[in-house]
């Protein structure tokens, strides 16, 4: 859905004085940025990143160890997030400079459309062409994004019923398939709107229902990989190969699970998507270790907490998640949803998580965590957290114009 050009100011009094009071179990966080500032910075860093980002054949991931920009190929699984926040940016703002940018930085993905060795063609295709298509409607961009779905579809394994992730790894999966993979899947219900081939939505209904079936434990929280044998179809493993043990809750496993739930109601209608998505969100806000800021952990339950890295990207999924979660829930259930929702926005705007004007590099978020047992991108700025709480930025915009439209 459109909406209308705004200025920054406007734009953050909307997500800050939504008129949706925070929790006295949240509070808001003391040392938060003012609304002239938050303004300032968004407008700053995303200007800023266009100026730096300009040229450039592979686009920004993160900060590498020696705190220097870490730029990847088009063919690294994050290769999307940039072009997809210019297009956010672009929507939202209005600045030409952002639409040059997105375009630039998206079609050096083209290629990506024949890469059928990853099960990543959503993230990387479906925020960058696909943002690109929905608010150009560049027919081109339409042609890549479908050819992009066939190849997706050629991971599909009938017997499994899944499409598989990694292709890594062998010696420990014969056929992963990881909760990260439910991401993917809105990049096939569109093609499957786009093409009317049921191909596509019979993967996402059967992609879901076993990822349903057995990445979920009894208290709802997600294992990250399921090891399934292809010939038969069993489970092998359940494994959590990013969190910190195979029983624990890695915090972004269960983001993308929450986030992966809420679209399948979308697109389906389905109930039991529904139902499954707030399970994963009462999951999550139940737990025992989630800080008041509402900024989890790397994982729920690492041994260090409270001194543990936190991970604001998976917030900001989360977050984004949840301003979809709540238009499709009741009003009791749907408030508390919001509250959720704008607490987290808070925090990350707030001068703990929000990276500094003063930083040599152009990211909005810090304090993320990549792979902790690997040592890997430890309590950085990632390009996904600026993805998803931009997202969450135009979500929320959207639903307080649907809300004042209504009264």
């Amino acid at each position: 859905m459109k909406i209308p050009s705004l200025s920054i100011p406007v734009i953050i009094l909307m997500l800050f004085n939504s008129g949706c009071n925070i929790s006295t179990q949240q509070p808001r966080t003391e040392n938060s940025l003012s609304i002239e500032a938050v303004s300032n910075a968004v407008s700053g860093r995303l200007s800023d990143a266009v100026v730096r980002y300009e040229g450039m054949t592979n686009n920004p991931r993160s900060l590498d160890e020696e705190g220097e920009l870490d730029l990847v190929r088009p063919g690294d699984w994050t290769s999307g997030f940039y072009p997809g926040c210019l297009w956010y940016a672009w929507e939202i703002y209005g600045d030409s400079s952002f639409l040059q940018a997105a375009k630039s930085h998206t079609e050096i993905l083209e290629n990506e459309k024949l890469n059928g060795t990853t099960h990543d063609m959503g993230f990387k295709m479906f925020c960058s062409y696909g943002n690109g298509y929905r608010l150009t409607g560049d027919l081109h961009y339409k042609e890549v994004l479908i050819e992009s779905a066939y190849t997706l579809i050629t991971r599909f394994n009938e017997t499994v019923g899944c499409i598989r992730s990694w292709d890594h790894n062998g010696n420990k999966w014969k056929f992963p398939v990881i909760i990260d993979n439910m991401m993917n899947l809105e990049l096939l219900f569109w093609a499957f709107q786009e093409t009317n081939d049921s191909i596509f939505y019979n993967i996402c209904i059967s992609h879901a229902d076993k990822t349903m079936a057995n990445h979920f434990r009894e208290n709802n929280s997600s294992y990250h990989v399921i090891g399934y044998n292809p010939e038969t179809g069993e489970v092998e493993q359940k494994n959590t190969h990013q969190g910190y043990a195979h029983e624990s809750a890695w915090s972004r496993g269960q983001a993308w699970g929450l986030y992966g739930f809420t679209l399948m109601y979308r697109e389906t209608g389905d109930i039991k998507y529904l139902k499954q998505a707030e399970k994963i969100h009462e999951f999550i806000f139940s737990h025992k270790n989630l800080p008041p800021d509402l900024i989890p952990y790397w994982d729920l339950d690492a041994p260090g907490i409270p001194d543990e890295p936190r991970d604001a990207s998976s917030a900001a999924i989360i977050a984004s998640a949840l301003y979809e979660l709540g238009t499709y829930v009741d009003a009791k259930n749907s408030e508390e949803i919001y509250e959720h929702a704008n607490s987290i926005m808070e925090s990350l705007s707030s001068e703990n998580y929000f990276c500094s004007k003063n930083s040599k590099h152009a990211f909005l978020l810090d304090h993320s965590t990549g792979q902790m047992l690997k040592n890997s991108e430890i309590d950085v700025p990632i390009i996904y957290a600026d993805y998803y709480f931009i997202e969450a930025l135009y979500r929320k915009i959207n639903s307080e114009n649907a809300d004042d439209t209504n009264q």
